[in-house]
């Protein structure tokens, strides 16, 4: 059975790992420190598991981490992009929870950025809750998301302002996802 010879730093946050005296692999820190490798230490088959397993995880959140580090995701598109990357579901249920833990997934955050950027990219609630849906955020967060907006028939006036009264003006605002109480302000009929 293969033993652990030595460990040695190899670069930014990397371990070197050699087996019975012959250079194996460079492994992340942190698998090696949660796998518990150690000199001395034979690599059987639970070992061998267990480090897997730590790697699977450590992909996992560097892979979640360079997706996050675009724009902020929902849990439930996370986790899409996660298994879509072929990453095992136990890993991304893991990654998930950790990252949820540390605060770098909060979908209640997500749905109050998102709708704040639809509704100032001059969509209605209903377009705004359409797109928070498909994003795979839950139905109170999406509520309390749209209860923190500005009026929607405030922001559908702005609109009417800068696009004039009239039949296109209140084509335009159903299209956006606007309600029926807006459209017809915009086409000049007042409820």
């Amino acid at each position: 059975m293969p033993t652990v010879t030595a460990l040695r730093d190899a670069r930014r946050g990397r371990v070197a790992v050699e087996l019975d005296g012959a250079a194996w692999r460079t492994l992340p820190v942190e698998v090696v420190v949660r796998a518990e490798l150690s000199e001395g230490r034979a690599l059987d088959r639970p070992t061998l598991r267990r480090l897997r397993r730590e790697l699977r995880r450590a992909e996992a959140l560097a892979l979640a981490g360079r997706a996050l580090r675009a724009r902020d995701l929902s849990r439930h598109r996370l986790a899409e992009r996660l298994s879509a990357a072929a990453v095992a579901p136990a890993a991304v249920v893991e990654s998930l929870d950790v990252l949820a833990d540390a605060g770098l997934v909060d979908d209640g955050r997500f749905a109050r950025s998102r709708a704040h950027a639809l509704a100032e990219r001059g969509y209605g609630d209903a377009a705004i809750e359409h797109d928070l849906e498909r994003q795979g955020v839950a139905g109170e967060l999406i509520k309390v998301a749209l209860e923190e907006l500005p009026d929607e028939l405030e922001r559908a006036r702005r609109l009417v302002e800068r696009r004039g009264h009239g039949v296109k003006t209140a084509r335009y605002l159903a299209s956006k996802g606007f309600g029926e109480e807006a459209v017809r302000s915009a086409a000049g009929v007042e409820p």
